[in-house]
């Protein structure tokens, strides 16, 4: 099967989706693109049950239905919410808030809204995304407030969350973006998120802190600059600061702060929405099939803070 089209207007998404049996059909699309698949004997066809979202496989019987297995796992919600949510992540180019999503869909309690989003965060990730490549920008930025009485600075903002970016250099541009928190400014940290984000052979440039020092001997070209020559890093670094300096206005505008626990995946989702910027539509397709990919999502996860790559 082929992935569908998306609806260009909300009128045509309404009436695509306006049913039960719509969302079902086109879950299934996204976790069979390329046709059903029992997931038990792989037997190509199946019986879709009228009573429930489950496809019973004509050979072997087995029940799987199109959400098991998914960030939709256990839902309570009808799926015309879901896909109600996921078209509003997808094309508010800044985003929604979980009291904007609760009157958007007329939901009684913010929690609701809120776990449906923190479960639509974590979809946002694929298990096995491609790593950027070429030549990349890097450096950190830190979320969050002074510690009293400590200037600004590497080792001084211990209050703070440390955001590790990376940012393909296209041109005069921007490519790709990958963002992280990181525990500290180690090169365990350092170079072990480039490591997870950027291909090897790619060209990595950097300002000269020690963390990044063995990057040479991971298979990249890595390329120092420092600020000795008067330099400001948003000077040296123009993208990923550009990208930083976005971030924060972000999370301060829409979300009006964010919690170290939460923050990554917050981070997911500008690094979804960057990367998807030019094509708002393509991302409610993206939203739906990578969350066909996932583990399913649990409140305690949520509440705990789990990170996501």
């Amino acid at each position: 099967m082929s992935r569908l089209p998306f609806p260009r207007t909300l009128t045509a998404f309404q009436s695509w989706f306006a049913t039960e049996e719509a969302c079902v059909e086109y879950l299934a699309e996204s976790r069979w693109p390329d046709g059903y698949a029992c997931p038990r004997c792989d037997h190509p066809e199946a019986y879709e049950l009228t009573s429930r979202p489950v496809y019973k496989c004509k050979q072997c019987r087995y029940q799987v239905s199109v959400t098991a297995g998914t960030v939709l796992h256990g839902t309570r919600l009808c799926l015309r919410d879901w896909f109600s949510a996921a078209y509003l992540v997808a094309t508010h180019t800044p985003g929604i808030s979980a009291v904007q999503l609760q009157r958007q869909l007329g939901l009684k309690r913010y929690e609701t809204a809120w776990g449906l989003l923190q479960k639509l965060r974590r979809a946002m990730v694929r298990p096995e995304r491609d790593r950027i490549s070429g030549e990349v920008e890097v450096d950190e930025t830190y979320i969050g407030g002074l510690e009293e009485g400590r200037r600004a600075g590497r080792l001084s903002a211990s209050t703070k969350t440390i955001v590790v970016g990376a940012v393909e250099i296209r041109g005069r541009g921007s490519g790709r973006v990958r963002l992280s928190v990181v525990d500290d400014l180690s090169s365990t940290s350092l170079v072990g998120f480039l490591e997870q984000s950027v291909a090897p052979g790619s060209l990595v440039r950097t300002d000269g802190w020690g963390g990044y020092r063995p990057l040479a001997n991971k298979g990249y070209v890595h390329q120092r600059q420092t600020q000795g020559s008067g330099k400001r890093a948003t000077t040296l670094f123009p993208r990923v600061h550009r990208v930083f300096s976005n971030l924060k206005t972000w999370l301060a505008g829409t979300h009006h702060g964010v919690g170290e626990q939460h923050l990554q995946h917050y981070l997911n989702e500008y690094v979804f929405r960057f990367n998807r910027r030019r094509a708002p539509m393509a991302a409610f397709q993206s939203l739906l099939g990578f969350a066909s990919q996932h583990q399913p999502t649990t409140y305690n996860m949520l509440y705990d803070g789990e990170r996501t790559g």
